[in-house]
């Protein structure tokens, strides 16, 4: 295991993955002080537990309707150009909440609007981003780069919420906000420099590059192993997700606290899926990742149970941790079967669907929870969410871990490049 951990944590030393991962960690540092900020200050300014779910399905809705849009682009065109293109508009929208902020003019629905134009941007360029991993690491070491890639989004979860109780506390929520925009720059700065350009590829008479972009869905969802993973997702985030994005009013409506409990909450659950990242580094590739998404799956289901039973506020961080990296390990180890044993051809197919799964979930979840918390109340609606997802999970298992599961690295290895 030792040594397993040391060979992952080697290819942060190359030149490649390791500026990319450095660059996406400030990104990211950034976009968690604005999640941190952005419900907080909903809820200053009046906002209801629906109209804080509604933020967030704005910002995840898109996913439903251009994920599989974003996954052609992956496949077809320049990945680097992609996320540019899509990443300075989104970073307008920070920039834009700072004016609003500093003139007095926003509102609650202003904030929404702008959670559209992210969602749409996040779903047209995030299938380019998450297939950057397998294009520049080889196809052996998809699962530790997509494990140390996890390290890095839960390092910014601990230290985005970190940074953001610090500034709202001395500075204000707007600078949350300016902290955010500013985050973008880097992270730009290197898909233009580092990522590889990709060559035009024309249709091959086998039809690797089928004329229509969405024609090998299809066959991703009628593999067993891949439509069984995707379901574990969608699960996961439809019903255990939310409790990420309903933490603000568990904290501010049970347990009475204030920003500092909130962000030291939301810290809690990055501390838990950075330690479910890290122990992934450990785990050989040949340990079956078909279990390990099942069984943590069905531990963040439980986990959402006893946070919903749970009536001290220091209970909630401990609960949290493993909460979190019960999610980390469940995504991560679903993530890397999908992309090692996906045909590479149609690898920004398969993450538009992951994100789909993914994104999609939580906004669907994110909807769903936040009438459910409006008519029960944030305990009776986690307490729900926790048990459907205990008992949808134990079904998908008995399913999906029957299934063949093909060889990694056993497609072409001739992948193209981002």
């Amino acid at each position: 295991m030792i040594r397993t951990f040391g060979e992952s944590l080697r290819l942060l030393a190359t030149r490649r993955f390791g500026t990319f991962w450095f660059a996406s960690l400030l990104s990211n540092i950034g976009t968690w002080a604005q999640q941190v900020a952005e419900p907080w200050l909903l809820l200053t300014l009046g906002a209801s537990s629906f109209l804080i779910g509604l933020d967030s399905f704005a910002m995840n809705a898109p996913v439903w309707l251009l994920t599989l849009v974003g996954g052609a682009l992956a496949d077809r065109s320049d990945r680097r150009r992609v996320i540019t293109i899509f990443q300075s508009i989104q970073m307008l929208c920070p920039t834009a909440i700072v004016i609003l902020l500093m003139t007095g003019g926003v509102t609650p629905w202003m904030i929404i609007a702008l959670s559209v134009v992210v969602g749409v941007t996040d779903a047209l360029s995030m299938p380019s981003f998450q297939s950057i991993v397998p294009s520049i690491v080889p196809r052996a070491q998809i699962g530790p780069a997509l494990a140390l890639n996890s390290t890095q989004f839960n390092l910014s979860r601990i230290l985005g919420p970190a940074i953001a109780g610090v500034l709202m506390s001395s500075v204000g929520v707007m600078a949350c906000f300016v902290v955010s925009a500013a985050s973008y720059v880097p992270f730009i700065g290197v898909a233009l420099w580092i990522l590889p350009r990709r060559a035009h590829e024309p249709a091959t008479a086998e039809g690797r590059h089928p004329l229509h972009p969405f024609k090998g869905i299809g066959g991703i969802l009628r593999q067993p192993h891949l439509c069984g993973a995707l379901l574990t997702v969608l699960a996961t985030s439809v019903l255990c997700a939310p409790l990420i994005t309903f933490t603000p009013v568990l904290v501010k409506d049970v347990f009475h606290g204030d920003a500092t409990h909130f962000s030291t909450a939301v810290a809690s659950f990055g501390i838990g899926g950075l330690l479910g990242a890290a122990a992934l580094l450990g785990v050989p590739p040949t340990v079956d990742r078909r279990r390990l998404g099942s069984v943590f799956a069905l531990a963040f289901g439980a986990l959402l149970v006893a946070t919903a039973l749970d009536s001290w506020f220091w209970a909630l961080p401990p609960l949290l941790v493993l909460a979190g990296a019960s999610m980390t390990i469940s995504n991560t180890a679903t993530n890397s079967l999908l992309q090692a044993t996906a045909d590479p051809h149609l690898l920004g197919q398969t993450v538009s669907l992951y994100m789909l799964a993914l994104r999609g979930g939580i906004s669907l979840g994110s909807l769903l929870t936040g009438a459910t918390v409006s008519l029960l109340g944030i305990r009776q609606a986690l307490l729900l969410n926790g048990a459907a997802a205990v008992v949808a999970q134990l079904a998908i298992a008995r399913l999906w871990l029957k299934a063949p599961l093909p060889e990694v690295g056993a497609a072409s290895a001739s992948r193209p490049r981002a």
